[in-house]
This record gives C-alpha cells, structure tokens and sequence, in this order.
C-alpha cells in the first residue's frame, strides 16, 4: 500500500540510522517498482536491455542513496505531495545515464537516443534506423538542440537546458521537473519555461 508523504518522511528518516535495515527492506519494498521502471526505460535509450545490467543499476541506485549516511535522502526537500518519487526518480535516471556516458564516452556516436518532441517537431515518420524519415528526424532535432541552446541565454541558461531536456527527452513531467533540487521553480514556473523555451524555438525554426 502507498504510504503518505508523512509516513513516506519518516520512513526516510528511519533509513538515516545505519543500524535499522528493517526501515531500509520497508523502503526498497516502497521504491523498488519506481526505480526498476526508470532504470530499465533509461538504460532501453542507450540500447541495453540486459536482464542483469539492469539488476546491477537497480543494486547501484540503492547504494547511491544509502551511502554517506543516506545524504542524498537527508538533503531532499518535499515541495509537493509525493515529491520523493520524482526525486528518486531523477537521481536513478542520472545514475543510470552516467553509467553509459562513461561506457560510451570518447566512442563515436555514443549517447541517448532521442524521443519524440511531438510540440515542436515538424517532421513525422518512421522510427526505423537508416530510413530517409529516421535520418531526416536527426537532422531536426539537432536543428532543435543547436535552437534550443541559442535561445536560452543569460543566468537562467544552463537551467532552462535541463528543463528542456528532462521534459521532452527524459520524459519526466512538470511536477518531477520541479521537484528537483536543481531546477528551483514551482510546478507553475516549468510549465512557463517549457512554454517560452518552444515558443522561441518554433520562431528560430521559421526563419
């Protein structure tokens, strides 16, 4: 049974002390579906679909947040009513992307395949690999990212990217977004930037 945000934070705060492994077994059992779900569709997007890659990303997200006395989960803030999944969420995500960065790091065309930008993309057709559709789908959407990274400027620049990218490429909502510690915005704020980010883009792309 999904437990509420009060019991959720207690439960966090149990798992703090090293020596109470039933309040971690309770949150492995409360978190295990989220996690497994998010590592297996990240690590799917670099094509690795490997039933024990995945345990072993699955093992490393829960020693990433039970390590250093649980500080990840000691310095998460609740901003909204079932935040902590969208936190975890994330922090599994970023694990299991910076496994295959470093795998595929300095290997040609190593990196995430992208989704569908289905606002703003102009092109439609088959997702097949090699196809005219597929080869013209890549050019749009570095067409969209080299857009995407004149348009946002300034000191809000390198955050505006990150919302940009979790929302149409990671799939992550307007809540999960602003949950995250990094982004400092209300739910209300990333639908905004989403907004004015497309809107900007789609001006770049008719000129």
């Amino acid at each position: 049974m999904k437990q509420t945000s009060q019991e959720l934070g207690e439960l966090i705060r149990a798992c703090c002390d090293p020596q109470n492994t039933a309040a971690r077994e309770e949150f492995v059992r409360q978190f295990h579906r989220l996690i497994a779900g998010v590592a297996l569709r990240t690590a799917a997007r670099w094509g690795e679909r490997s039933p024990e890659v995945i345990d072993e990303l699955i093992q490393d997200t829960y020693l990433k947040l039970f390590a250093d006395g649980c500080r990840l989960l000691r310095e998460f803030q609740e901003r909204h009513q079932d935040s902590i999944y969208g936190y975890i969420k994330v922090i599994t995500a970023n694990l299991v992307n910076d496994h295959f960065r470093a795998l595929y790091n300095g290997k040609r065309g190593g990196g995430v395949p992208t989704e569908d930008i289905n606002e703003i993309q102009y092109a439609a057709g088959s997702d097949h690999d090699g196809s005219p559709e597929a080869m013209e789908r890549a050019v749009l959407m570095s067409e969209i990212m080299a857009c995407m990274h004149r348009c946002t400027e300034g000191l809000t620049s390198e955050r505006d990217r990150l919302i940009f990218r979790f929302y149409y490429f990671e799939g992550y909502t307007f809540n999960e977004i602003a949950a995250m510690p990094e982004i400092d915005l209300t739910i209300k704020g990333v639908e905004s930037a989403i907004q004015r980010i497309k809107t900007m883009i789609r001006e770049r792309l008719d000129t």
